[in-house]
């Protein structure tokens, strides 16, 4: 099974990467499901329901979350209904609209569980990832694959979910930080990890914002309405390659698409300034 995981959209821009390299990464690559995280995906802020459409229709087969997912009122529309877009389950439990898990299926492709989870440390109040994490794997059906979107500030607190369940999931990807690590590894027990996918949004703002206002805020201690930053834009996650024997990691692609000064980002691989990708195997 082969798993695109795509680290939090931002914005317009993002959406717009979106748009344009994943039909051409599904075909290239063969995958098999597509999951991104979308919580700033609407102004960087939240995930509109006319949103979280557009980037499903774009090739997206499941959307997860964070705290910026509840940023809007329409929050409730947008994970209700079909469930193809999760928040993280431990920020409200059962007691609230929509979910944090989901299994994927289709007639022509293999079943994947996925699970949304959010940090603590350096965070909101939250409940226990670590419990929550425990308790939603009894909900999912046995012997379907699992990846989890930890939606954490800290790398030790992300690191240590993945050494909790290791030999229980697939893989766990931390997102929120925007800022793509290098650090995949497939842990003993067969479960992949990396701290970070990163961020699908404008490189050259800071975390997707445009520049001068973040700027102004470290100076001034306060700013302008955040807003997504002009000029190009990357794409960035992991390909992850999921053992049909076993549901464990296999192999993990780092990839990191583009966009040309001119706006055109290939699909394959490649992108301005070289070679966008890198892997690890068992």
């Amino acid at each position: 099974m082969r798993v695109l995981m795509i680290g939090d959209i931002y914005g317009a821009p993002g959406r717009a990467m979106v748009a344009r390299l994943v039909p051409a990464l599904r075909a290239r690559h063969r995958l098999d499901w597509v999951i991104a995280n979308g919580e700033n995906a609407t102004g960087g802020a939240g995930l509109s329901p006319h949103h979280r459409d557009r980037l499903l229709a774009a090739g997206i087969d499941l959307l997860t979350g964070g705290n910026h997912l509840f940023a809007r009122p329409d929050w409730p529309a947008t994970v209700g209904g079909a469930g193809r877009a999760l928040r993280p389950h431990n920020l409200g439990g059962d007691a609230l609209p929509g979910k944090g898990w989901a299994v994927l299926e289709h007639p022509q492709r293999p079943p994947l569980a996925v699970l949304n989870l959010e940090g603590r440390v350096f965070l909101d109040p939250a409940d226990c990832p670590f419990r929550w994490a425990d308790a939603l794997l009894a909900r999912l059906p046995a012997g379907v694959p699992v990846v989890v979107d930890f939606h954490a500030e800290a790398t030790s607190e992300k690191l240590a979910l993945a050494w909790y369940l290791d030999g229980r999931v697939a893989f766990v990807a931390g997102t929120h930080t925007h800022v793509q690590t290098s650090d995949e590894r497939i842990l003993p027990g067969g479960t992949g990890v990396i701290t970070d996918l990163g961020m699908t949004g404008p490189r050259d703002g800071i975390l997707g914002v445009a520049r001068e206002t973040v700027i102004g805020r470290f100076r001034n201690g306060f700013s302008e309405r955040f807003q997504p930053a002009e000029g190009p834009s990357v794409l960035e996650g992991v390909l992850v390659e999921i053992g049909a024997d076993d549901g464990r990691a296999r192999a993990i692609t780092r990839l990191r698409l583009q966009e040309a000064e001119g706006g055109a980002a290939d699909g394959g691989g490649e992108a301005a300034g070289g070679k966008a990708s890198s892997s690890c195997s068992r």
